[in-house]
C-alpha cells in the first residue's frame, strides 16, 4: 500500500496536509509524527542544534521501518536537517518547500522571502539561493521577518497573525516579482494577496510541496 509519513512541528497542519496528500495520491496511507519541540528548540538556538538533527534522523528511520515510501517534513525551519537526514535512510526525505523555491527562481528576478520566524528565514533563503545556483540564475533576494506574527499565532490569534503577514506582504510586494511565504502556516493568507492587482506572484509551500509525491508514487496511468 502506498504510504507516506509526515513530520510536523505545528499540530494544526495535520488535517490540511493529509487532505492535500490524499488529493495528490488517491488511497494514500498517511502516518503523522508531531513534535513541537523540534521547532521550539530550533527557535531557542537560532538554528537546528545537533540533538534536533539526530531526532530528525530517528524520525526518518522510524518512517522507513513503518513501511513509508517517503518522509515529508512540513516545517521549513528544520528543512536543512531534513536534507541531511536523507543520508541515513533509503527512502526520500522531502522538504515541503523545495518545489516552491524552484518555482520562485523561475517566476522572477526579484524574489521576496517572508517569514514569521528568523529560524525559518535563513533556511528558506538559502534554499532559494541553492535553487538559483542549480538553475544558473542570479536573482535579487530580499528576506524579511514579520514581527509579532508568530507570537500572535502561538497565542491563538490567527486574525492578528494574518493581518501582520498581509501588512508586511504589502510592503514587500512593491519590490518583488515573486514573494515566497516561508512557512506552511502562512499559506492561508495567499487568497487575500490576490486582490493586489498587478502585484507579484505569491507562492506558499503546501500548494506546491505535494507535487513531489508524483515522483515517489507515479500514477498507474503514466
Amino acid at each position: 500500500m502506498n504510504t507516506i509519513a509526515m513530520l510536523h512541528t505545528v499540530p494544526g497542519l495535520v488535517t490540511d496536509m493529509e487532505a492535500r496528500a490524499r488529493d495528490t495520491v488517491p488511497g494514500l496511507r498517511v502516518l503523522h509524527y508531531v513534535d513541537e519541540s523540534l521547532l521550539q528548540d530550533t527557535i531557542a538556538h537560532g538554528t537546528t542544534p545537533g540533538h534536533v538533527r539526530r531526532r530528525l534522523v530517528n524520525y526518518a528511520r522510524y518512517a522507513e521501518e513503518s513501511g513509508a515510501q517517503t518522509l515529508l517534513v512540513s516545517c521549513s525551519s528544520i528543512g536543512e536537517a531534513a536534507t541531511a537526514a536523507a543520508d541515513f535512510v533509503s527512502i526520500p526525505v522531502l522538504r515541503i518547500d523545495t518545489p516552491m523555491a524552484d518555482l520562485a527562481v523561475l517566476s522572477g528576478d526579484r524574489i521576496g522571502v517572508l517569514a514569521t520566524l528568523s529560524a525559518t528565514l535563513g533556511p528558506t533563503t538559502r534554499l532559494v539561493q541553492d535553487s538559483a545556483r542549480r538553475q544558473d540564475s542570479t536573482p535579487t533576494i530580499t528576506a524579511r521577518i514579520v514581527d509579532g506574527a508568530f507570537t500572535a499565532l502561538r497565542a491563538g490569534d490567527r486574525a492578528m497573525h494574518d493581518r501582520l503577514v498581509l501588512a508586511a506582504f504589502s510592503e514587500l510586494a512593491a519590490e518583488c516579482d515573486v514573494v515566497v511565504l516561508a512557512q506552511a502556516s502562512m499559506a492561508r493568507v495567499v487568497e487575500h494577496t490576490q486582490d493586489k492587482s498587478g502585484g507579484p506572484t505569491v507562492l506558499a509551500s503546501p500548494d506546491f510541496g505535494m507535487t513531489q509525491l508524483s515522483t515517489v508514487f507515479p500514477s498507474k496511468d503514466s
